[in-house]
């Protein structure tokens, strides 16, 4: 693949969110109504986002993957484009240093340093509470509820089927909750432990 021409071929239309101005990026925002997971990551709106730093500056903006674009508040649109810049402009200048003048031999979207993306139970670096995340199909959102949905546990499709009425709504009820699930149903705790939220089941030692 050679010269601008050729690159061209695959632009999407989205917007560079490091070259937009805050009016630029909310009215990208406003153009469809869709979850913020969905439109940050969505090429014909943003360029370059992408599933890994949508999870980081959502983190960062301290906003629910979930929420609506058609729910914003001009603060939480300012929060979020200033969080986009910042994330975008520190993990580009990480990769560079880490790279000096090589070539990245392995390209993955984890890493190490990240906030929540990848780090699925693991403590959140602000508050310390087990990242959560929400699957569908291939794909997988990691937030913090305590950062970004005050304290509410997001349904993952999955596990809330299963669980219907009990699924906890908050981190507080999960504490609580899985105690409950053995004492009362030890079979369901069982596969809700499989797929566990980040807290462990003090399960008896055998004899």
């Amino acid at each position: 693949m050679r010269g601008r021409a050729a690159l061209a071929a695959f632009d999407r239309g989205g917007l560079e969110p490091l070259d937009a101005t805050l009016a630029q990026f909310a009215e990208r925002l406003a153009r469809e109504n869709h979850t913020l997971k969905r439109s940050l990551t969505d090429p014909r709106l943003f360029s370059g986002i992408g599933n890994a730093y949508s999870d980081e500056l959502l983190h960062r903006a301290r906003i629910s993957p979930l929420k609506l674009t058609s729910k914003l508040t001009p603060d939480e649109v300012a929060r979020l484009f200033h969080a986009t810049r910042d994330t975008l402009t520190e993990w580009t200048e990480r990769l560079r240093a880490e790279l000096v003048d090589g070539f990245p031999e392995k390209v993955t979207a984890f890493h190490d340093a990240m906030a929540v993306h990848g780090r699925y139970k693991l403590p959140c670096p602000v508050c310390a509470t087990p990242v959560q995340r929400i699957r569908y199909r291939d794909n997988e959102t990691n937030y913090c509820a305590r950062c970004q949905t005050e304290g509410r546990l997001l349904a993952d499709r999955a596990l809330s089927r299963l669980l219907k009425s009990d699924w906890p709504k908050t981190i507080e009820e999960l504490e609580v909750s899985f105690q409950t699930y053995f004492e009362n149903h030890s079979q369901l705790c069982q596969v809700a432990a499989s797929c566990s939220l980040g807290f462990e089941i003090p399960w008896p030692k055998p004899l």
